[in-house]
């Protein structure tokens, strides 16, 4: 069961001339039957039927920046504060026209709007992290698509979860809204007596069939009309609900026959005046109407870009930079280095095992740290994309441009530490050629943990097909297995590690190097048995094979996020 409450400027009647929508104020979406099946182009996928207008003109993607829609869940980043949140959604939000110093004010001027002075500078928080109220969260959640001055705002449940007082500021401020000269959508469920008279429209919903649409102050003579009016007095809502689950005054009543009851009366009382008026709504009136434009999108990709990326590192580096995780890295590398102390050649195997691990380790680690970052912003993405906010490579590059420094320093100390006190060859040529491929090998596993999230887009299945995967690539990467079945032999050709332990190999050995062997003799490196079966020669194929995967695997990832946020035709 489902009030939705239609708030209109027009005091009661919906009904404006069209040139007064066209210059600004929006009259409602109307939907007509259609033959042809599509896609929606708003919040709901899958296939609909029927043709959904906006002023009588087909409804499209540019026409959503001229529309707000607050989730019922509010999907804000938790370490932004208020100012921060939606001065970054105004420089994305707000065209070119403006400045940033003018984009700045307008966030501003919302903040003190919506009385969200006292807490701007207050993290927004979630439920780890302490920041502002659930009424102060909602508030920041409008004051997002107020900014683009909407003249239509859809609201879904925003009282939901919040107590009574809290729901009358939010309601009252959405009155506001409605005074100022736009149009209010929202859906709510059992308000209280005092935010039901506020409303003045209301469309009572049973399974999908209306029962009930009109002035909020009509409703219950309406329904005293058709025979259902409550014994006591009781809050309208209560009674609705009450209606619209086949509970009459009389208890005896078959819950099915009112609701089919109602159903039939309004077809036969309210239907066809609302068809009329809907055609009279739509009808053209040419004298002093205005056309309003919708550019594609309000900023450059360069600034898009920009934005995103100063949003995505401010917010990131408080679980980039997370203490646990440095410790987390310092402990295995003095570790590393402690079991590995000082292992000259004369050690031989031991060395090729510390190569095995650089290449194991940091495969999983930024895999695993890779994986959750588009599920986690999934619900984000899509909020953001479905109203047009920006180009998804925009979104994209920025996006995993913002966790490289995290990405990068992380292996680089872990290297520094491991690479000198493990006594590999202590030349710069050979410490950068290692530090290289094991950089290289952190952005190939992090462009697979971005490919299997964005596929996925489900963390505990992500993490188990990450796993399985990795696992399947160490096996065959040349260490543990020497000979492996050749039925099973093609998967080392997909390895990231068969190539990234080929390379470090490469980096402290030639063929020609010599180690003690037996007694008192010399043998060739080459010819050892480890490395004999994985060889040193044609280390350009492992670069260029690690080349291809670097880019397929962010091929796949952003193709995969396409589907997210916007909508086919």
């Amino acid at each position: 069961f489902e009030d939705v409450i239609y708030k209109n400027h027009s005091q009661g009647d919906h009904r404006r001339s069209p040139t007064r929508r066209n210059a600004g104020h929006a009259g409602p979406l109307r939907q007509r039957q259609d033959h042809t099946p599509h896609s929606a182009r708003g919040r709901l996928g899958g296939q609909l039927r029927g043709l959904i207008t906006y002023n009588g003109e087909r409804f499209s993607n540019k026409m959503k920046r001229n529309m707000g829609f607050v989730t019922q869940d509010d999907v804000l980043y938790p370490h932004l504060t208020v100012t921060e949140t939606l001065v970054y959604t105004a420089l994305l939000r707000l065209p070119n026209s403006l400045t940033k110093d003018e984009k700045v004010a307008h966030a501003e001027a919302v903040i003190i709007q919506l009385g969200l002075t006292r807490c701007k500078n207050s993290v927004i928080g979630d439920h780890f992290l302490r920041g502002v109220s659930g009424g102060e969260r909602k508030r920041v959640s409008i004051g997002q698509e107020m900014l683009v001055n909407p003249s239509l705002i859809f609201l879904d449940e925003p009282t939901s979860g919040l107590d009574s007082t809290t729901a009358q500021r939010i309601v009252s401020t959405l009155w506001e809204l409605v005074n100022g000269g736009r149009t209010v959508v929202l859906t709510i469920h059992q308000p209280s007596s005092r935010l039901f008279y506020m409303f003045h429209k209301v469309l009572l919903l049973s399974e999908g069939n209306p029962l009930y649409f009109g002035k909020g102050a009509e409703m219950m003579d309406y329904f005293s009309r058709v025979g259902y009016a409550p014994r006591v007095a009781m809050n309208p809502s209560d009674f609705l609900l009450d209606l619209a689950s086949g509970i009459s005054s009389d208890d005896v009543e078959n819950p099915m026959k009112v609701k089919q009851t109602l159903v039939s009366a309004f077809k036969t009382q309210m239907a066809s005046n609302l068809k009329e008026e809907l055609e009279q709504n739509d009808s053209p009136d040419e004298e002093g109407a205005e056309e309003k434009h919708f550019a594609r999108w309000s900023t450059t990709w360069w600034q898009q870009f920009t934005i995103l990326l100063r949003r995505g590192l401010k917010e990131r580096r408080h679980e980039s930079f997370s203490g646990l995780k440095i410790v987390q890295i310092f402990v295995v590398a003095f570790l590393s280095g402690c079991l590995w102390w000082q292992s000259d050649i004369a050690h031989m195997q031991d060395q090729i095992g510390l190569l095995f691990f650089y290449s194991s380790f940091w495969s999983f680690f930024p895999l695993f740290q890779a994986i959750f970052t588009f599920p986690q912003e999934r619900l984000m993405l899509g909020k953001e994309r479905s109203s047009g906010m920006y180009r998804l490579s925009s979104y994209y590059m920025a996006r995993t441009i913002a966790d490289l420094p995290m990405e990068l320093i992380l292996p680089t100390v872990f290297i520094i530490i491991t690479y000198w006190m493990a006594g590999l060859k202590h030349t710069a040529l050979n410490f950068l050629y290692t530090l290289f491929v094991l950089l290289f090998n952190v952005l190939v596993c992090q462009g697979m943990g971005l490919a299997i999230g964005a596929l996925v887009m489900d963390q505990k299945s992500a993490v188990t097909l990450g796993s399985v995967i990795m696992l399947a690539f160490l096996l065959v990467g040349g260490f543990y297995v020497q000979h492996v079945p050749v039925f099973i032999a093609w998967i080392k050709y997909l390895s990231v590690n068969q190539y990234i332990y080929k390379l470090l190999l490469g980096s402290q050995y030639k063929t020609g190097d010599t180690y003690p062997c037996g007694r008192s003799g010399t043998c060739f490196v080459g010819d050892f048995p480890s490395i004999r079966l994985v060889g040193l020669e044609r280390l350009d194929i492992c670069v260029v094979a690690l080349a291809i995967m670097l880019v397929g695997y962010r091929l796949i990832a952003y193709i995969a996020l396409t589907r997210i946020g916007m909508k086919g035709k």
